[in-house]
C-alpha cells in the first residue's frame, strides 16, 4: 500500500458522464462537438462565431486558462484561410484583455500543441492556450504534490468573464 494516495476531484465530469447514453462514446472531438451542438452555458463558451469558438478549459492548468479554436476541425494553420487566422488572432488578443480585466494576472504563456508527440491531446483540431500566470504560482503543491490548485471554480470564472466580455464590447 502507498504511504499515500493522490486524489483528483473533478466534480464537474459527471454531468458529463451521465449525459452520455447508455453505450454511447464521448465525442471525438469536443471543440466540433461544441460548435454542432451549441450549449454556451454549460459549455464554457464565451465566444462564439462561425469561424471562431474560445472557451474556459474544463481541465485548466490555472483560473482563466482559455481555448482559442477554429470553428473547421483543421490539424494544422496552413490548412486555414487568412480570415480565420485574423479572427482567431484578434480572439488570442480579445481573450488577454478580458483575463486582464477579471483575473489580473501577472503574464500569459499562450501556445499550441501540434501533434500528440508535440502534447496535443486533441492532435485533429488545433487550439490555442492562453494561461494567465501570477508571481509565485508555481508553489509546493504542484512542485512536490504534483497537483494544481485551481482558487475558484469553472461556473464563476465563466460568469465573471461573460459579464466582462459584455463591458468590453467584444
Amino acid at each position: 500500500m502507498p504511504e499515500r494516495s493522490e486524489n483528483v476531484w473533478a466534480p464537474w465530469r459527471m454531468d458529463y458522464i451521465e449525459g452520455l447514453s447508455e453505450g454511447e462514446s464521448p465525442p471525438a472531438c469536443f471543440l466540433c462537438h461544441y460548435h454542432d451542438h451549441p450549449d454556451d452555458a454549460s459549455q464554457h463558451v464565451i465566444w462564439r462565431s462561425a469561424r471562431s469558438l474560445t472557451l474556459l478549459n474544463r481541465f485548466p492548468y490555472t483560473t482563466g486558462h482559455l481555448l482559442v479554436a477554429p470553428t473547421a476541425h483543421r490539424a494544422r494553420l496552413d490548412e486555414l484561410d487568412a480570415e480565420t487566422l485574423q479572427e482567431l488572432t484578434a480572439r488570442l488578443r480579445d481573450g488577454m484583455r478580458l483575463l486582464d480585466r477579471v483575473l489580473k494576472p501577472h503574464g500569459y504563456n499562450v501556445g499550441m500543441n501540434l501533434g500528440r508527440c508535440a502534447g496535443a491531446g486533441l492532435p485533429d483540431h488545433l487550439h490555442w492556450h492562453i494561461v494567465p500566470r501570477w508571481g509565485g504560482d508555481t508553489n509546493f503543491m504542484s512542485v512536490v504534490g504534483g497537483a494544481r490548485v485551481i482558487p475558484q471554480d469553472l461556473d464563476t470564472t465563466y460568469a465573471n468573464c461573460l459579464k466582462a466580455a459584455a463591458e468590453l464590447g467584444v
